[in-house]
């Protein structure tokens, strides 16, 4: 068995890693073919030789500890390099890429994702991908079911998007600035507008993503969510708006970035609000990314540039 120096082994850093992922020691010993007891026993060395608490234990699982977010992301570039090793000097197959994403809804999030399976150069990966609610999205990347979430802020929201981001551990980095766009379908009759007001808007169905138990005014995915609108439609997934946006001329208020080929019956014009719309990702603040994470971000940054939009990193 790999041993490091301090004491530790790669297989302690392993199971971990899997315990934090999961979120349950049973869980990671079920998927690792490893007796619980064995599994148990293992962190308990672990935090033992490190000095230091990783996990809190509870009846519905782990979650981890400041100081264990943190050594998680050291263990994540140890087990990464010392993979890198192998395949370099053993002629070991390379091993599975793992990446989970959390986002708001938002076409250019899967179009920057599709990109990136594609690029993946390995014969096998488990990715995850997962169109959610504002407080999920949060609480994915906090609990590490995701390691990077894509969302917004503007001056409504900033103040208590930030306070649960410090309070979850975790960083906004801002990606771009977006004029508000309303999304309608191409046979809407505001299609061939250049531009649109608040004014237009008031006798169609206004389309918003629904919030579940968090659906605070502070939590909305879309902007003005405060003002009144008569006819309005709470949906959970993108590919309901966009049926309801042609079979009711609905309309929502997003970042004016689509993609053409995702959706085609969609397009966006321009509304006329003194609004800017900052999108950005949030990951642990303690944790470095993973480098299947970086290639994320990486094409997430080229799709929105290929928009004509500036980067703000």
């Amino acid at each position: 068995m790999a041993q490091l120096s301090s004491g530790l082994t790669l297989q302690q850093l392993r199971y971990f890693i899997e315990v934090a992922a999961e979120g349950s020691i049973s869980a990671a010993a079920d998927l690792l073919y490893v007796a619980q007891p064995t599994m148990s026993a293992a962190m308990k060395d672990l935090e033992s030789r490190v000095g230091r608490a990783l996990l809190v234990r509870s009846a519905r699982g782990v979650t981890l500890t400041a100081d264990g977010a943190e050594f998680l992301g050291y263990a994540r570039q140890v087990v990464e390099q010392f993979a890198l090793l192998e395949q370099r000097y053993l002629g070991r197959p390379p091993t599975r890429r793992l990446l989970g994403v959390s986002t708001q809804h938002y076409s250019f999030a899967v179009d920057a994702f599709v990109r990136m399976v594609k690029g993946t150069e390995v014969a096998e990966y488990e990715f995850s991908l997962r169109e959610s609610r504002t407080w999920d999205i949060i609480e994915d990347v906090r609990t590490l079911r995701s390691e990077i979430g894509i969302l917004y802020r503007n001056d409504f929201n900033r103040k208590v998007i930030d306070k649960l981001l410090r309070e979850s551990g975790l960083a906004f980095t801002p990606l771009f600035l977006a004029d508000p766009h309303i999304f309608v379908a191409r046979n809407n009759p505001l299609a061939s507008k250049e531009r649109a007001a608040l004014a237009d808007l008031a006798g169609l169905p206004r389309l918003t993503f629904d919030q579940g138990a968090n659906n605070s005014f502070y939590f909305a995915e879309e902007i003005l969510s405060t003002l009144s609108s008569k006819q309005e439609i709470r949906v959970s997934d993108r590919a309901t708006i966009f049926n309801l946006m042609i079979g009711l001329h609905g309309y929502t208020i997003s970042t004016g970035i689509i993609s053409g080929e995702l959706d085609p019956e969609i397009v966006a014009i321009p509304l006329d609000v003194d609004e800017r719309i900052e999108i950005g990702w949030i990951g642990h603040a303690a944790i470095p990314l993973t480098d299947q994470a970086q290639r994320y971000l990486k094409e997430l940054r080229a799709v929105v540039a290929e928009f004509g939009v500036a980067l703000l990193d």
